[in-house]
């Protein structure tokens, strides 16, 4: 790129797509050129993939990037940012990729960008291995809007693995003054909302879901809506969304070929009682997604999650190669955990930045 840039490796920690897509949205944020090599390097197939791609692609139009090594299977990207754009953007994934992990790829850049956007993402709203379109509803995009991040989404058409064909919406509107939060206790439980859907498979499979749920939940004040969902593609989702005094936590489970309505109520389940049994204020998942816009909020935040993750802390790991920021995890791996968050002044994306040789990241 003829420029000094911010080298990252990619085998970083957990070694997954997430370095791949803090990295992007952080080179837009602060608008610094970066390389990061060995992508994906601790997966079964290394390098990038449909969904990277597109994370990348999304990245690049957003940020006016100039781009090299965007190719499926490459291990080395160079993603150089000149300016963030708002406005209106569609990204088809083509395949059963994940529209939640594109969408959180480019949210917050556009939340930084100086007007309102609009997206359209087509591809894979309920895919294993990524949170399903519901959670970012329900979860993910209630906590950005506390910490001031302006954006709505909807679905229009659901994507089950393996088929995809879905489509998602979002509007992110402009917004500077980010606000830490302090999640540390969650207080007297107070309700299970739970949603049990299908999507072109018959609703008695929601409804042995939801039966399932119930009973294994019984005692508790649960309630949880059968839905159809349009879409193009067949599949199941069981969410499970518990709500407490001063925070929530949600965990879902998904369906597949020949896998009992019941077993896929059993997940969602389990893994809500798993966080119950704990004192943590939020689920693991949210822990992770909210470190990067508090890294960005100026104060202090603190978040006791459920358990502590390797990703968590390879996504801290990344923040830190970019921003002035402390960031403590007390507790080990698979336990409770506190995550402290202490920013120290945020670089502005009003225009280029480049880390020149010898400056500390």
């Amino acid at each position: 790129m003829g420029l000094s840039v911010l080298e990252i490796d990619g085998s970083l920690g957990e070694g997954g797509g997430q370095v791949l897509r803090t990295a992007l949205a952080l080179s837009l944020l602060t608008q610094t050129a970066v390389r990061l090599s060995n992508v994906r390097a601790r997966r079964p197939k290394p390098g990038l993939m449909a969904q990277h791609l597109k994370a990348v692609e999304a990245a690049a139009a957003v940020g006016d990037a100039h781009v090299e090594g965007a190719a499926r299977g490459s291990t080395v990207l160079e993603f150089a940012p000149r300016r963030l754009s708002c406005g209106e953007f569609r990204f088809d994934i083509g395949t059963a990729g994940s529209t939640s992990l594109v969408l959180q790829t480019v949210l917050l850049p556009l939340a930084r960008a100086g007007g309102v956007s609009h997206l359209t993402i087509t591809g894979g709203t309920h895919v294993p291995w990524s949170p399903c379109f519901d959670y970012l509803q329900l979860q993910w995009l209630p906590y950005l809007r506390q910490i001031g991040v302006r954006a709505e989404a909807y679905i229009e058409l659901a994507g089950f693995y393996p088929r995809g064909g879905g489509c998602i919406h979002a509007t992110i509107h402009p917004s500077a003054a980010w606000r830490p939060l302090e999640l540390t206790g969650r207080g007297a439980p107070k309700a299970i909302h739970g949603l049990s859907a299908v999507a072109n498979l018959h609703t008695g499979i929601a409804e042995r879901q939801c039966r399932q749920a119930l009973t294994r939940l019984r005692g508790e004040q649960v309630s949880i809506e059968v839905v159809n969902l349009r879409g193009r593609s067949p599949g199941t989702m069981l969410l499970l969304l518990a709500e407490f005094e001063r925070s929530q936590a949600c965990y879902f489970a998904l369906g597949a070929r020949g896998k009992p309505a019941e077993r896929v109520a059993d997940e969602a389940v389990d893994a809500l009682e798993q966080f119950l049994a704990t004192d943590g204020a939020i689920d693991q998942y949210l822990a992770d997604q909210l470190i990067l816009p508090l890294a960005l909020a100026a104060g202090v935040s603190q978040l006791h999650t459920s358990c502590v993750t390797q990703h968590l802390i390879t996504n801290c790991d990344v923040v830190r190669r970019f921003l002035p920021v402390e960031i403590h995890i007390d507790g080990a791996i698979g336990q409770p955990g506190l995550v402290s968050i202490l920013t120290r002044g945020q670089p502005s994306a009003s225009g280029p930045r480049v880390r020149r040789p010898g400056r500390s990241p």
